[in-house]
């Protein structure tokens, strides 16, 4: 076997090709081309995270927003009222009238109006439950005459709403109303916080009821208890 001269080795290496080496400036070509592609990925969830949210009409919540937002749509919305006539089914105004709709909402899981008994029927105008014995509310309406003729009908205060009396919001106190008429300055006096959606019936068989002078019925009408409903 024929040895190789050195001379031909030494040639032959050098006609090898050695790995090739990537220049410093094209290193830093290359990390410019990637941060710019995560940073264009990035820019387009900011993007679209930000269009999700305002298409729902919140903006950009914090987690406080978000807690409140979702307590208040686990609230019950609806309450049934079970008196000694029927079943009384009330829409609540979660939003049109929050803080009342929840101290209601409090006294009702706390039992507060189970035994109550409605104090005062007013026929073809309101009855009156809750804390208080005295008219409240409808004592100016009466001094006033407006039951001693045919009331004013407005669009604004239909039949069958739920109110409360504005004069006791300080107190642990809670009056009930829910008119038989409309009235048109019902918001002078009382705060509207729900409708009646079923048993309308129920309420008019308790505006029949026999009363004294003082619009007090004769036979007790008591609210047995009070159910919270999400949904009737």
């Amino acid at each position: 076997m024929a040895r190789i001269k050195p001379q031909t080795l030494l040639l032959q290496s050098k006609k090898k090709k050695g790995p090739s080496r990537v220049s410093v400036p094209m290193m830093i070509l290359y990390g410019l081309f990637i941060g710019l592609v995560v940073f264009s990925l990035f820019a387009t969830y900011r993007h679209w995270s930000r269009r999700s949210v305002e298409r729902m009409g919140t903006g950009l919540p914090n987690f406080e927003d978000t807690y409140v937002d979702s307590k208040k749509y686990d609230l019950p919305g609806f309450a049934i009222l079970n008196t000694s006539k029927g079943a009384i089914f009330v829409e609540l105004f979660k939003d049109n009238a929050p803080e009342i709709v929840d101290k209601f909402l409090d006294l009702c899981q706390k039992g507060h109006f189970k035994g109550m008994p409605f104090h005062h029927v007013i026929k073809h105008y309101l009855i009156h439950g809750g804390d208080s014995e005295g008219l409240g509310a409808a004592e100016d309406w009466i001094s006033r005459g407006k039951l001693r003729g045919k009331l004013v009908t407005s669009p604004k205060h239909e039949a069958f709403t739920l109110g409360t009396s504005k004069s006791k919001q300080d107190s642990k106190k809670f009056e009930l109303f829910i008119t038989t008429a409309p009235i048109p300055d019902l918001n002078d006096k009382l705060i509207v916080f729900g409708r009646v959606i079923k048993g309308q019936d129920v309420v008019q068989e308790i505006e029949e009821v026999d009363t004294d002078e003082r619009y007090r019925p004769k036979s007790n009408i008591l609210i047995k208890d009070v159910i919270l409903k999400r949904e009737v």
